[in-house]
């Protein structure tokens, strides 16, 4: 692989074994997947054998090594039982230690690796918000989110600074995983190489330091962060991380890891993480506080289907956008003026006087949590996912097609056969 002369004089200069580090380029990349404990956990996924497994992450209890070409393709994915991640990438996360109960915020969220990871961390409680300025961006981060059966977040799509006053001091952690200048994807994307520059490093490094001084506003007093990037250049990580520390953040810095893939078993990564200064304090929250609205006769449906589909009961507080009834994290904050893609479980809605499930049901609801669930085969979960008909193992009505007893969306079981209700967009024709 050719490297861009100046990015391989920096690392002659900045690294003691650079040499080691050149020679790696002849080897493949590493790949990796992550459990969704969500809906699985990391036992079970090893026992079901759904990806070739040929190591544990060390930094992640729930990553695993994998020669998989494309995991992504599997039946086990489409159920949303793991991520495909980056194995360096999924250092980042657990250093916030989310926990249930927390307001925590990925604020460069997209695809939506960490942010499902913190949803993971947190067993789906709290509230988590999946922030990603790009519009197009956002949108594949929402459906990852809903994939993967996360209940507590709500994904918006919005400049960092637009957020800063509106959530001064309300999140207990923050994870800033900014953009950066890729030289940690050469491997894995050689296309980076063409985009690498030191002007380019040195632009990465200023819009860093504008992320992170929203970040810092959004937290609280004794609240946490975590700073990521996939790079190596010590002016987008060492560096902002002792200018975050030095510059009146009121941040402490606790701990910094950076992985090279000649080093440890991932492409590249660097995480610190830091703690702001002081006691709790009040979280607080800019604007009145909003009841969620619910229309009545969508929460009457909702709750007869209930009744009538489902063992389990969902936490939270209903809500209506348009004509779509979600359930969302109890307390959330008021979402006036924010582009919102995605708020908790989007339930279904009230079509005349009947209740349509929505796909998000199907994959947030816990294992077992339907009366009628149509039992799927290998060759008919595929057939599914490209959007067929298959043979209805079930009694007649909405039923939910299962594989191994794990969602994999909607059907109307009709005459002994299963009309498919899978979202168009979602249909894999090469499952």
């Amino acid at each position: 692989m050719n490297l861009p002369e100046k990015f391989a004089a920096r690392l002659k200069e900045r690294l003691c074994d650079a040499e080691k580090y050149f020679a790696c380029f002849g080897d493949a990349p590493y790949k990796g997947v992550r459990a969704n404990t969500l809906k699985i956990s990391s036992e079970a996924f090893l026992a079901g054998n759904y990806v070739e497994i040929c190591g544990e992450v060390p930094w992640e209890k729930n990553g695993f090594y994998t020669r998989e070409e494309k995991p992504g393709r599997s039946i086990a994915f489409a159920a949303g039982l793991f991520y495909v991640q980056e194995p360096s990438a999924m250092c980042a996360a657990p250093l916030l230690g989310a926990e249930a109960g927390e307001r925590v915020l990925d604020l460069c969220s997209a695809p939506g690796g960490k942010g499902t990871q913190l949803s993971a961390a947190m067993g789906g409680g709290g509230i988590l918000v999946l922030n990603e300025k790009v519009p197009s961006r956002a949108a594949v981060l929402s459906e990852n989110a809903e994939r993967m059966g996360v209940a507590n977040a709500v994904v918006i799509s919005a400049d960092p600074e637009a957020l800063e006053e509106r959530f001064a001091g309300y999140f207990d952690k923050i994870l800033v995983d900014a953009p950066c200048s890729g030289e940690g994807m050469f491997r894995k994307e050689p296309a980076a190489l063409s985009e690498w520059s030191e002007e380019n490093v040195a632009m990465c490094a200023a819009r860093q330091k504008k992320i992170l001084s929203s970040a810092v506003k959004m937290l609280r007093c004794g609240g946490r962060l975590v700073y990521s990037t996939c790079t190596f250049a010590e002016e987008e990580d060492e560096e902002n991380a002792a200018w975050l520390a030095s510059c009146g953040s009121g941040l402490s810095l606790l701990h910094e890891h950076k992985i090279w893939p000649h080093r440890e078993r991932g492409e590249g990564h660097y995480a610190a993480l830091f703690e702001k200064e002081g006691t709790q304090e009040e979280m607080s929250f800019s604007g009145k506080k909003q009841l969620p609205f619910a229309d009545k006769k969508a929460a009457s449906l909702w709750r007869s289907f209930c009744r009538e589909h489902m063992r389990a009961e969902f936490a939270g507080e209903l809500m209506s956008f348009g004509n779509s009834l979600y359930l969302v994290p109890e307390g959330l904050f008021p979402l006036g003026g924010l582009k919102v893609l995605r708020a908790g479980i989007r339930l279904g809605e009230a079509v005349g006087d009947r209740f349509e499930p929505a796909h998000a049901l199907a994959l947030a609801a816990p294992k077992g949590a339907f009366f009628n669930e149509n039992p799927l085969c290998d060759e008919e979960a595929a057939a599914y996912l490209r959007g067929e008909e298959t043979p209805a193992h079930c009694q007649k009505g909405w039923c939910v097609a299962t594989w191994k007893g794990y969602a994999l969306g909607w059907g109307k079981a009709v005459g002994g056969v299963m009309k498919n209700k899978l979202p168009k967009a979602l249909r894999r024709f090469g499952c």
